[in-house]
């Protein structure tokens, strides 16, 4: 994991002292809310529906025990006794007073954490694969070039105003699990004809009010030039992207509306001008960078026991081994999901209780790691076999060892009506619903993969778009209604969901989403997946029986 130098944190310590200066300036009526607005929305901290939320960076999902204790001890001591863990990785806490963010930012930076960058228009966290480092169809680490970038976005000069946010995400795995192609700019590392190792760069993906699958911009880019050919698309961006309008700002738009030859031309030209100048990256620089992210000290000896279960007779720990653990790079290691998704929980959130023992599991069993995920879990990623049983018993009196990974109650949910300002309507009571019905109806195994995202709002927060089942609220005269959209996947397939037809009154949602599940139990032939059921037989038959009752 990267540890700061001395300039790191010196660096984050001043940013932690000019936002307290800036605050107590606004909370003494020296600094008026226009001002103080972009100041504060560059440090992380939102107004929310009842209170400021505050979001904290976790740099591609990557957090120590040390960190994890810290953010436990702001959840008890500034907010209500918890914190959430959004889609891209980050924790947030919803309920901090004003006047003591300084202090919760001044505390971050004494483990090395902060909430720079984490909202406005500028580059915001880089996020990649939670699997990052020990997946076994990873060509190699991504979490490095997550780091350069990171570093070369902090509070860069040129770009701390863009048109509007601006996401990047970075992975190194076969199979997308980042979702990257709706990231506003993106890398994967790729292997060119010569067999040296690249990236594939990737432009103009993003959800919310008009969601778009990102393009190919280059198939192979040598890892020398991928900060100056991110500065170079930066620049187009900053130069031509919109800012008269801010639905119309994000890079996606741009992208689609000018073309992505023409933008391409563009970037290429710019990056031939700078391609050799100081943001080349150098082989050294690479190495001292992997140097930060070597493999921990795996014991040869774990090899020997591949069968978590061996010697083991205990129906309820073999069903969290089939659904919440997945094998490591590394024999006899897996990785441990800890679901943020029990029954009455709003989908990822955690007590500071529940925070602080996953620290103390991090350190017993994983050195001292965890990771967030993009589908608001945490994960450890480096358990050895032989310690699965005892993990799970613990994450089990804990409440975090349900086995629901990949089924209809692994939710994702923005927080909606019930916190956020933007919101339409609700999205946690949503998810309640929906997962007592189905729960009522269904065996969740035997439906399988099933995704279901919810947003409030049409800015996607819930990533309702590349749901297998989308709901997005919306109002109609000041009541909650509900659009359902089909078939919206991640991966290396990203598709958007299809809209269903009208929207639906809160109180038909779940109902609704009960009969689609009954569709595809009607429908599927033997061996299919939702999507796969919903890619023969396409929305007709999921539409004629929702709106049957007109």
């Amino acid at each position: 994991m990267y540890q700061y130098d001395e300039k790191d944190q010196q660096f984050i310590e001043q940013r932690a002292a000019q936002f307290r200066g800036q605050t107590a300036r606004f909370l003494s009526g020296d600094l008026i809310e226009d001002d103080y607005r972009p100041l504060r929305l560059m440090n992380g901290l939102y107004v929310q529906k009842h209170a400021p939320m505050l979001r904290i960076a976790v740099p591609y999902g990557l957090l120590n025990s040390k960190q994890l204790r810290k953010i436990a001890h702001i959840a008890r001591t500034y907010d209500r006794g918890y914190a959430h863990v959004s889609t891209r990785q980050n924790f947030q806490f919803n309920w901090p007073p004003l006047e003591t963010v300084p202090d919760i930012l001044d505390e971050l930076a004494t483990v090395q954490m902060h909430a720079i960058q984490t909202s406005g228009n500028c580059m915001r966290n880089v996020t990649s694969d939670h699997f990052a480092g020990i997946a076994k169809d990873e060509l190699e680490d991504p979490r490095p070039y997550c780091e350069i970038t990171r570093q070369w976005t902090s509070l860069h000069p040129e770009f701390a105003y863009l048109p509007r946010k601006f996401k990047i995400a970075i992975i190194g795995a076969a199979e997308d699990r980042a979702v990257i192609q709706v990231h506003d700019l993106a890398l994967r590392l790729v292997r060119n004809d010569a067999g040296e190792i690249g990236f594939k760069v990737f432009v103009g993906g993003g959800l919310g009010r008009t969601p778009i699958v990102a393009q190919v911009l280059r198939d192979y880019l040598p890892k020398r030039d991928m900060l100056s050919y991110m500065e170079a698309v930066l620049r187009i961006y900053n130069q031509i992207g919109r800012r008269d309008n801010k639905y119309k700002a994000r890079i996606k738009i741009l992208v689609k509306q000018f073309g992505l030859e023409p933008f391409k031309a563009l970037v290429e030209a710019e990056w031939q001008r700078i391609k050799d100048g100081p943001l080349a990256v150098s082989e050294q620089t690479i190495d001292a960078m992997k140097a930060h992210f070597t493999p921990p000290d795996y014991d040869p000896a774990a090899a020997q026991q591949l069968d978590p279960k061996a010697g083991i007779d205990d129906a309820a720990f073999a069903t969290w081994l089939e659904h919440n653990v997945v094998e490591h790079k590394v024999a006899g290691y897996s990785a441990a999901y800890i679901s943020l998704k029990a029954k009455g929980i709003a989908p990822g959130d955690m007590t500071d209780a529940q925070i602080d023992m996953v620290a103390d599991l991090a350190d017993r069993y994983s050195f001292g790691l965890a990771r967030t995920t993009h589908d608001q879990n945490m994960l450890l990623g480096d358990v050895k076999n032989s310690d699965l049983y005892a993990l799970w018993q613990a994450l089990t009196a804990a409440g975090l060892a349900t086995a629901n990974i990949g089924t209809v109650d692994d939710m994702i949910c923005c927080p909606g009506g019930e916190f956020c300002a933007l919101a339409n309507a609700a999205s946690i009571p949503v998810a309640k619903e929906i997962s007592e019905r189905i729960n009522d109806q269904h065996d969740l195994y035997d439906l399988g993969d099933i995704r279901i995202k919810i947003s409030g709002c049409m800015n996607g927060c819930g990533h309702h778009d590349i749901g297998h089942i989308g709901i997005l609220g919306v109002d109609k005269k000041g009541s909650e209604w509900y659009q359902i959209t089909l078939g919206g996947r991640g991966g290396n397939a990203t598709r958007l969901g299809q809209r269903l037809g009208r929207a639906l009154a809160r109180e038909k949602i779940a109902e609704a989403v009960e009969t689609i599940i009954q569709v595809y139990l009607d429908q599927r032939q033997a061996g299919e997946s939702f999507l796969d059921t919903h890619d023969r037989v396409g929305n007709e038959p999921f539409k004629e029986r929702v709106y049957a009752a007109g």
